[in-house]
């Protein structure tokens, strides 16, 4: 039984996080039971709010850490990596192929 995993929008997250806030400074509360009381009204876990209210404290320079163009940016560069090493192997074996035939002797 596998689960289906939720995608949320980055504006949906946006104010999630606004939420939270808000009812951290209303309600003057812990960081963590914002996230549980907004996350229950909004069907996310407490450990997803949290998540993303620490990756909008980075993108704001407010924490350290890796942001999100960062992250984006790693990402679109290890799939670039992946591709250039394949394409990499598939010369190595063309190389490899075109070298033995030129090696063989020819027949006339």
């Amino acid at each position: 039984m596998s689960r289906t995993r939720t995608f949320y929008t980055p504006e949906f997250k946006d104010r999630a996080v606004r939420m939270m806030e808000d009812h951290c400074r209303i309600e003057d509360c812990s960081r963590w039971a914002a996230a549980e009381a907004v996350g229950r009204k909004l069907g996310v876990s407490a450990h997803t709010m949290n998540n993303w209210a620490k990756q909008a404290r980075r993108d704001a320079g407010e924490e350290t850490g890796t942001t999100s163009d960062e992250l984006e940016e790693l990402t679109r560069l290890r799939r670039e990596v992946k591709e250039l090493k394949r394409a990499n192997e598939i010369l190595k074996s063309a190389s490899a192929f075109f070298a033995a035939e030129l090696d063989r002797p020819t027949t006339r």
